[in-house]
């Protein structure tokens, strides 16, 4: 994963991804094995990045769709028209953040 952040980022996953391609793919012309390998390892730490990124939003969605389900749900039961609005609202972004990251 990247050094500079705690948190997974998908845009940094990427990065590092297509640049460890790119380092290897130099390595392969010049006959750097170093800059192979090099390359290797920063490719496969991009996707490791990438996809703890993409497994982390995917998580929060699942906990937004869960929790925006339950308010709905409590809003209906008792009459509260705004908490169920605001339930439907928090469940259908959770949904599309899963959407997003699966």
């Amino acid at each position: 994963m990247s050094s500079n952040s705690a948190e997974p980022n998908k845009s940094t996953g990427q990065y590092h991804s297509l640049k460890g391609t790119v380092v290897e793919a130099v390595g392969n012309l010049t006959g750097a094995e170093s800059w192979q390998e090099s390359g290797k390892q920063e490719h496969a730490q991009g996707e490791a990045e990438y996809k703890a990124a993409e497994a982390k939003g995917y998580a929060e969605g699942t906990v937004d769709r869960i929790g925006g389900k339950k308010d709905s749900i409590i809003g209906a039961v008792t009459g509260d028209s705004t908490q169920q609005n605001a339930g439907n609202l928090r469940k259908n972004k959770g949904e599309a953040q899963q959407n997003i990251n699966s």
